[in-house]
């Protein structure tokens, strides 16, 4: 495996069809150098994370499984469109709570809703 140095550490890499591989463990040192597989356990975790793999064995791999991907993505998190199905229910019923409360009267000067 090469080496090249970034910030004063070493970041292993390999090339594979003329394509560069870096580690990952390596990188995730900077962040916990006495266990850095946490830092990496908690990346793959992240719904983003999940999300941008799927995008690139897409594009990049013929024979990617997209129904067995599916389960993975779903156990990752919310969609984004779920989330904001979620949010816009939550913004909903906020303004409704605001709009019925009768101690709130809005300032027409400054557009601003304040307490009598």
């Amino acid at each position: 495996m090469n080496k090249i140095e970034v910030l004063n550490k070493e970041i292993g890499f390999y090339r594979y069809n003329k394509d560069d591989y870096i580690s990952l463990t390596d990188i995730a040192k900077f962040k916990n150098p006495e266990d850095p597989r946490f830092v990496v356990i908690n990346w793959l975790r992240n719904r983003n994370t999940v999300e941008f793999l799927g995008i690139w064995e897409k594009i990049h791999n013929p024979d990617f499984n997209r129904v067995g991907f599916d389960t993975v993505r779903l156990s990752a998190g919310l969609h984004p469109a779920e989330r904001l199905v979620k949010l816009n229910k939550i913004a909903i019923q906020q303004m409704k709570l605001l709009s019925e409360d009768k101690n709130l009267k809005q300032l027409t000067d400054a557009g601003r809703i304040a307490r009598l």
